[in-house]
């Protein structure tokens, strides 16, 4: 007989408090790469545990941003400029040779009568001046003259330029030039001749002295000259390329043109005496007349220090004679004004001992020397020959 089972009430049991609900939170795990397929285990008797599950607790109130998105900015290259090659042009035959002198060189070398003209500088004297730069600039004063050429019977020459009679020289350089205008001169002595000289300037100690103005021979222009600085240049026109400064002893500013460097003339100074040293370097101080000038001329001033003093500037101009008041007038700028090439100019030394040598001859010049009294011989009835 089949007992029915009844269902037995268990006892109540004390009731707990209600716990707080808590939400559980999946977070979706990374993908992982499947490894490679092994061959299956065998089959244990216990199952496989399974992975606990891992409970997040959820803050109140917490908002969960989406991620910012990252802007990228555009890079750009700035490309490199190409660097073309650039092949200089084949040299010809022409610019190989060297140019062939002019008339228009500078002064010989050796020392000549043209280096007659003092060099009256306050500033610090050096035989080079290192401070130069080196350019095709050159020291130069070179023009053309036109006028009727006398010679007296001493063999002194004389040029007639509007009234005035101006000393002509020569160097033993321009000797043949010099005898030929002597011949064309007594063949036609009322011919206007025209003339390439070098303008020469002798200045005075004292401001009151003024200056006297003469001329050195070059040459002179022919029916079969062609080319040259005769016909670069008009009638009294000049080139003058030198320093533009004051000199103490002129009152009117001066192109001042210095020996030009080389080493043949160094070495010549340097074993020169100091008189023949000093009158080789002496420069040409010329007179001119420019009102416009782009830079004031140098004028040395003893208060300020040599610091202070300034330089002056080699300039390169094309000047007018005016034989009526004997100074140059300027016509035009050859070249910007700018640094000098390299010179030589006298020491105060050098000039000091040539001064000293000068003073000493012309003392010894002043002393009578003893006359030698030739004995009286007896009359033997012969007359004595007559001088020479």
């Amino acid at each position: 007989m089949a007992s029915k089972k009844t269902n037995k009430q268990l006892p109540s049991q004390p009731s707990q408090p209600e716990q707080p609900k808590q939400t559980l939170l999946a977070i979706k795990p990374k993908r992982v790469e499947e490894p490679i397929a092994e061959p299956p285990a065998e089959p244990s008797a216990e199952p496989p545990a399974e992975p606990p599950v891992q409970e997040v607790q959820v803050l109140a109130d917490v908002k969960v941003l989406p991620p910012e998105e990252v802007k990228e900015k555009p890079i750009t290259v700035k490309p490199k400029p190409i660097k073309r090659l650039v092949t200089p042009p084949i040299p010809t035959k022409a610019d190989l040779q060297p140019p062939s002198p002019t008339e228009a060189d500078l002064q010989p070398s050796s020392p000549t009568e043209a280096d007659l003209q003092p060099s009256d500088q306050n500033k610090s004297d050096t035989e080079v001046d290192p401070s130069a730069q080196t350019h095709n600039a050159i020291f130069q004063a070179v023009g053309i003259i036109t006028g009727i050429v006398k010679f007296n019977p001493e063999g002194k020459a004389t040029v007639a330029i509007q009234g005035k009679d101006y000393p002509l020289y020569y160097s033993p350089n321009h000797r043949k030039a010099f005898d030929a205008l002597r011949l064309q001169a007594k063949k036609n002595p009322d011919k206007v001749e025209r003339l390439i000289v070098y303008p020469r300037v002798m200045h005075f100690p004292k401001r009151d002295q003024h200056y006297q103005m003469s001329f050195q021979l070059l040459g002179f222009e022919s029916p079969h000259t062609t080319e040259g600085i005769s016909k670069e240049l008009g009638d009294f026109e000049f080139r003058l390329c030198g320093l533009w400064q004051f000199i103490p002893v002129c009152q009117t500013p001066c192109i001042s043109v210095f020996k030009n460097f080389t080493g043949e003339r160094l070495e010549y100074i340097k074993q020169a005496e100091p008189d023949k040293k000093v009158r080789f370097m002496k420069a040409s101080h010329i007179p001119i007349i420019w009102r416009d000038a782009p830079v004031r001329p140098f004028r040395f001033n003893p208060k300020l220090d040599k610091e202070q003093q300034g330089h002056s500037l080699f300039v390169e101009v094309l000047a007018r004679f005016l034989p009526q008041s004997d100074v140059f007038g300027f016509i035009r700028i050859i070249k910007e004004p700018g640094k000098a090439p390299k010179f030589l100019k006298a020491g105060k030394k050098d000039k000091a001992e040539a001064l000293k040598t000068k003073l000493a001859l012309a003392n010894k010049g002043s002393i009578k020397k003893k006359s030698w009294i030739k004995p009286k011989q007896k009359d033997s009835g012969l007359q004595p020959s007559p001088p020479e």
